[in-house]
């Protein structure tokens, strides 16, 4: 059940790169909280955590991008290096790697396969845990819309046991969306859904209106939530990032609008019309900074120790101010976020910060996050690139 919680603080801990100051106080409900450092366990650096818990990096990975369980706790990691990583408990060592000759961004296990999510298609292979598996094995059953521009393709099964993925438009004002009424190639920016278990399976639309959807969570309610990565022509502060409860069917603006200063504004970028009107579209659950890049995204259970219903990593841009230098770029952190009792709308609150020194200079990038057994696990794709462990 989401609840309401109650502010707690959170005290996290000083970055080693130079006196940084950037997430030395946060703010949640008006109140500063006050941070401690701590050494990050398998390398040199240090970061900000929550009093009392520590992290450690688990394994060295090129370029790790999303994570996904399987049975008997098997972890699976996509990589932008042509590898699917498969990791077994305590996840400090790589079990198998799989060559993949295309993106493997994700990976689920679902009915007794493996599916890969790629650029341009999905594949699967018949799977049991522990089983030898190479790029031999896979069989492509759909293909999904490729084209340059936003190549990821995150993967979910859904409760109603469907595969969905999520894919962004090609550019900032590209007139795409997930719609039959569009050809195949232009239906990005949102998030399909497909049977795996039919003879042909083929995508049908869920959710439009989104530049570039990556971060995927299912409620405990069945309702998926998305972080929604926005665009960068309006400026360095504007339009803010988004996390959207995307239910079935709804548009939720882009390219056509932007969610800026509480209010959805007409983005001129585009002339054609916008396919639903203003007053129809949903307000977003949480916003980040402009050009903070949201990616990973998971829910928590009631019980988790950090007292939020959902985390999520922020990647961090690599835009900057034109005068003042890599040192305006937004730092990467790991936030949570404390949902209100109808699920529609959250707080966000920091859990991890401290990756980037005041003069811009980052030792890691967070890509993915996952919890499991009251620990919280991450990549990071670049910096010091791996799996790392947060524990309480």
């Amino acid at each position: 059940m989401i609840t309401h919680h109650a502010t707690q603080a959170l005290r996290r801990r000083a970055p080693a790169l130079a006196s940084l100051w950037l997430g030395a106080m946060m703010t949640v409900s008006g109140q500063a909280q006050a941070l401690t450092p701590v050494e990050v366990d398998g390398n040199e650096e240090r970061a900000n955590v929550p009093n009392g818990a520590t992290l450690d990096k688990r394994i060295a990975l090129r370029a790790p991008r999303l994570i996904s369980f399987g049975p008997e706790d098997e972890m699976f990691i996509g990589s932008q290096a042509g590898r699917l990583y498969r990791l077994q408990p305590p996840y400090d060592e790589v079990d198998a790697e799989i060559p993949l000759s295309s993106y493997p961004h994700s990976a689920v296990i679902h009915e007794g396969y493996l599916y890969v999510a790629t650029t341009d298609r999905l594949y699967r292979t018949a799977y049991s845990p522990g089983q030898d598996v190479s790029e031999m094995d896979f069989e492509g059953i759909a293909d999904l819309p490729g084209g340059s521009g936003h190549s990821s393709r995150s993967l979910s099964v859904g409760p109603d046991g469907r595969l969905y993925v999520a894919l962004g438009l090609q550019g900032n004002c590209s007139a795409q969306r997930v719609s039959k009424d569009l050809a195949f190639e232009d239906r990005r920016g949102g998030v399909m859904a497909l049977d795996p278990s039919r003879e042909a399976p083929e995508w049908t639309p869920y959710v439009s209106g989104l530049r570039n959807p990556i971060g995927m969570a299912w409620s405990p309610q069945g309702v998926l939530y998305l972080n929604n990565n926005g665009p960068d022509h309006w400026g360095y502060e504007a339009p803010p990032e988004l996390l959207v409860r995307a239910e079935a069917e709804r548009f939720y603006g882009m390219p056509w609008y932007q969610w800026n200063e509480g209010e959805w504004q007409r983005d001129e970028c585009i002339d054609s019309a916008p396919p639903a009107k203003r007053d129809t579209l949903a307000p977003p659950v949480a916003t980040f900074a402009a050009r903070s890049a949201p990616i990973g995204l998971t829910f928590l259970p009631d019980d988790n120790p950090w007292q939020v219903d959902m985390v999520t990593a922020i990647h961090g841009s690599w835009a900057t101010q034109a005068s003042g230098g890599r040192a305006t770029r937004r730092p990467p952190k790991i936030v949570g976020i404390r949902l209100e009792d109808d699920g529609h709308q959250g707080q966000v609150v920091d859990l991890v910060s401290g990756f980037q020194a005041e003069n811009g200079e980052r030792w890691a990038r967070p890509a993915d996050i996952a919890y499991r057994d009251g620990a919280l696990y991450f990549t990071a794709d670049d910096g010091d690139t791996g799996l790392y462990r947060l524990i309480p």
